[in-house]
């Protein structure tokens, strides 16, 4: 994929380039979460029993698991320009249908395009801004990493301010206006491209073991259901069985082989599976314990979104002065010390305290971000980062996924009272944390570029 915009242009045109993407990021992480506070108000409105709607929720995780590995085969054959305008395209005409929707069902099906919109956005978004700017991504990294921080924040919010004053539709109804405006000013602001020179056929044997797998692994993980996540997990299997001998696989395998991409993967994939995953147990011990309201308890997760955001937006200069190993050890010892007061919560630490620490947590996560996806799309040649990108995205989403079912799981199994089953499940999710200093050992010293 050949992108116009170089690093040898201003740092101002890559800021604009960011910003654009930062839009599309946060659309597509954005409506994952806003309809987390109106599922029981769809299900009033649409008279349909809440396990009917609560698909309203899966079928966009679903679809976007499915869409992630093959944004790195769109990208090479259509150019990234190209795909992430339709994906945005494609988000925006399914944020509007939902918003229309006459029936669970519908709303259901509205909510599977939405997913193949979002689900491809935010990759190949990363490819094309790590394309663009080449060497300088260490110093520019904030821009693409922020999203992920802000966006689960601001879901609840918006979705609860809308809610309560507009209905559920408006949920959907509010976004479509940024996705119009994202579309209108992506168009003059992304670089121009053109498809790889060496472009391979889609590899549909691939495609038809992948997207399912990951697909049912992710929603087997999420609901509890045993059948699908085992089903999910012979199909990936059976899909590294069929990468390790297609000349042309959707996600390529051997880019495990250059250290710095591997090394960079299992640190994504642990920080998966225990700093992000417990990201889930902060809304619920706010609400089952604390009674808050989902609204309420996304104002009391902002601190750490604030942490995150800090120091996203100085990571490249702390990327710099410190390099990638120091910084991602020193993140991963901030969100540690910023999760031991939520060990405690059986002796209600108090609020302050809290506070405090999500602060420090957030700040841990940020610096924790920016070395791996610098090291994972730095050590490579930029005409392998749109596959890269896809492979980044299914890792992270796999360990999400495992690390969500096990903490879920633990606080389901742990004593009572609440407080102290989240105590619990925060002290492993502690010890889980821990693992990822294993990897971070690993990290070089300095930039790969």
């Amino acid at each position: 994929m050949d992108v116009t915009l170089t690093a040898a242009r201003p740092d101002a045109a890559l800021w604009r380039l960011g910003g654009v993407l930062i839009m599309g990021a946060v659309l597509s992480i954005l409506d994952a979460t806003i309809v987390t506070v109106g599922i029981d108000s769809i299900a009033r409105d649409l008279g349909s029993p809440v396990t009917t709607v609560q698909w309203v929720a899966s079928a966009y995780l679903l679809a976007a698991s499915a869409a992630i590995p093959l944004s790195g085969w769109l990208t090479d054959r259509f150019g990234g320009r190209a795909v992430w305008l339709t994906a945005v395209a494609i988000f925006t005409a399914g944020t509007l249908l939902c918003g229309f929707a006459w029936s669970a069902p519908a709303l259901i099906a509205f909510r599977v395009l939405h997913g193949l919109g979002g689900g491809l956005m935010q990759p190949v978004g990363q490819a094309v801004f790590a394309q663009a700017a080449g060497p300088a991504l260490g110093r520019m990294i904030g821009v693409v990493t922020l999203p992920a921080t802000v966006a689960p924040v601001l879901g609840p919010l918006l979705g609860g301010a809308l809610v309560a004053d507009f209905g559920w539709r408006w949920m959907f109804f509010g976004v479509v206006p940024l996705g119009v405006a994202t579309f209108v000013v992506a168009r003059s602001v992304l670089p121009a491209s053109s498809p790889s020179e060496a472009r391979s056929p889609l590899d549909v044997r691939g495609i038809l073991l992948l997207s399912p797998g990951l697909a049912a692994f992710v929603y087997g993980l999420a609901s509890n259901v045993v059948v699908a996540w085992v089903t999910g997990a012979v199909l990936l299997l059976a899909y590294g069985v069929h990468a390790a001998r297609a000349p042309a696989p959707v996600l390529d395998l051997t880019l495990f082989r250059d250290k710095g991409f591997r090394v960079a993967s299992v640190s994504t994939f642990l920080l998966g599976a225990s700093l992000y995953s417990s990201m889930l147990l902060l809304p619920l011990y706010y609400e089952q314990v604390a009674h808050a309201s989902p609204w309420e308890a996304g104002l009391l997760l902002a601190p750490q979104a604030i942490g995150s955001a800090a120091v996203l937006l100085a990571g490249g200069r702390l990327l710099a002065r410190f390099g990638p190993r120091r910084m991602m050890l020193a993140g991963i010892g901030l969100s540690l010390l910023g999760t031991v007061a939520f060990t405690q919560l059986g002796s209600a630490p108090s609020g302050v305290v809290l506070t405090l620490s999500l602060l420090i947590r957030g700040a841990g996560l940020g610096a924790a971000t920016a070395p791996g996806m610098t090291t994972l799309y730095g050590s490579l040649e930029r005409s392998r980062i749109p596959r890269a990108a896809s492979a980044f995205n299914v890792i992270n989403r796999v360990g999400g996924s495992l690390g969500t079912a096990l903490l879920a799981a633990i606080l389901h199994s742990a004593a009572s009272p609440l407080s102290t089953a989240f105590a619990t499940t925060f002290t492993w999710s502690l010890a889980l944390s821990a693992l990822t200093l294993v990897p971070a050992a690993f990290f070089p010293s300095r930039s790969p570029r």
